[in-house]
């Protein structure tokens, strides 16, 4: 049993970090023979870069490999601890390093992302002289995290979550690595590894913690399924809650909504419960799916998937969230429009660039003596006095701007109905406006 308090005490985690490239787990794309970065590591040749992937893939262990591989110093830096005060600080270690043994400086920001403006850019001047090589190291999208100035002259390597069968290599190299790992103390039933496989998700360093609790909690050598099981308990799946996979996650889920697969969609709604998201976040989501790719083509998806809303709202977890379920249902099989959506964006972009034009004066409403006199409301034709209350060749645009045909339904559920009845409307209203001489609306 290994004693937290014994100096010199490492986690199985931190003992089981690879020493060479070819100990690595996973990261194939990157590390194969004869990839990119594998061809620079191998030869020494090593530029800034940016290590972009889920927790537990090996950044750090990566960072560390190519520092040790060309004999360079390195200079870890904590981004959620250090300032520029320890910047400037680690870049004066490094032109030491440079001035009495000759060696490069790797320094390795982990969490980069964390750093502001101000302290990105105090590395700059030191990656473009050649003073250090930086390595950085983030679970955040680098395009919205870190400046342009940065990424320049960073190249950015995406790392991958571990797929099962790196997960189960790795532990089986920890059971029997009698030098850092457990040495072939305990035993892992099948079914206990491939719980551990699951639990993992993805993440080396879960899976190892997750080994070495399990290993302190073993009795006669052996870790039951239902030890693991109770080791395991309480562990979510992958999810950041505002972070990369939270983004990929909710777009999956619309994608999937709107290419009408309820099967996917229910599967993504359920992954991101799951990890902890907020439902309520979700049922706000499945409002804007009802409205930009469902719309008039079924307005009752709106309707449903507000009644998800209230529901989730007076019942909460868990009961709640089979209501989201049913409306992320439904608006997968709905039928599907964005007309509404992309309406409502033409008229942004038009109101936009156009000047702020002014009422017609036969569309103003007069309350008062004056504002008759000044003829509001003067011409205005009243619609329900009309044939089947529709002024037909009535304009209702500002005059400077013209008549606009912004919503153009789909063939598809209820918008085929109104489409009809809008083509039946505006030939009317053409018919009207050539009649009395004012042309094609």
């Amino acid at each position: 049993m290994n004693d937290t308090a014994t100096p010199g005490y490492a986690p199985l985690a931190d003992r089981m970090r690879p020493r060479a490239l070819g100990d690595f787990a996973g990261q194939g794309h990157l590390l194969a023979p004869g990839k990119p970065l594998r061809a620079a590591i191998e030869q020494g040749h090593c530029h800034s870069m940016v290590f972009w992937g889920p927790p537990g893939t090996g950044k750090t262990t990566l960072a560390r490999l190519i520092a040790a591989r060309g004999d360079a110093h390195f200079e870890p830096v904590s981004a959620v601890l250090a300032g520029v005060k320890e910047i400037r600080a680690a870049i004066a270690r490094a032109e030491a390093e440079r001035a009495a043994h000759g060696r490069d400086t790797i320094v390795f920001v982990d969490e980069v992302h964390r750093f502001n403006k101000s302290q990105q850019d105090a590395f700059l001047p030191y990656v473009e002289n050649g003073t250090i090589l930086l390595i950085g190291a983030t679970t955040e999208n680098p395009s919205f995290e870190l400046n342009n100035a940065l990424l320049s002259r960073c190249r950015v390597y995406t790392l991958k979550t571990l797929e099962d069968d790196d997960i189960r290599a790795l532990v089986g190299r920890a059971l029997a690595d009698a030098e850092h790992g457990l040495g072939g103390a305990v035993q892992l039933d099948a079914d206990a590894l491939e719980l551990l496989v699951r639990s993992a998700d993805g993440d080396a360093r879960r899976a190892l913690n997750l080994l070495e609790i399990a290993a302190d909690l073993a009795s006669e050598g052996s870790i039951s399924e239902a030890l693991m099981r109770e080791v395991a308990a309480g562990g979510t799946r992958r999810f950041d809650k505002g972070g990369e996979y939270f983004y990929d996650q909710i777009s999956a889920l619309h994608k999937s909504v709107r290419g009408s697969s309820p099967d996917a969609a229910l599967y993504w709604l359920v992954r991101m419960l799951d990890g902890g998201c907020d439902p309520l976040y979700l049922a706000r989501r499945l409002v804007r799916m009802a409205s930009e790719d469902i719309g008039n083509a079924d307005p009752r998806a709106l309707r449903l998937a507000l009644d998800a809303w209230e529901v989730q709202e007076r019942l909460g977890s868990p009961e709640g969230e089979l209501s989201l379920a049913q409306a992320v249902i439904y608006l997968a099989v709905a039928a599907k429009s964005n007309a509404v959506y992309t309406a409502f964006g033409e008229v942004q972009r038009d109101i936009r660039k156009q000047p702020s034009h002014e009422v017609p004066l036969h569309l103003r409403n007069a309350p008062t003596g004056l504002m008759k006199d000044l003829d509001y409301g003067s011409g205005y034709r009243y619609a329900h006095d009309e044939a089947d209350a529709f002024a037909a060749g009535e304009r209702y645009f500002p005059a400077a701007l013209g008549e606009r045909s912004y919503y153009q339904p789909t063939d598809r559920g209820l918008e085929r109905q109104i489409g009809e009845k809008l083509r039946q409307l505006r030939a009317r209203n053409a018919a009207a406006l050539k009649h009395h001489g004012q042309g094609k609306p």
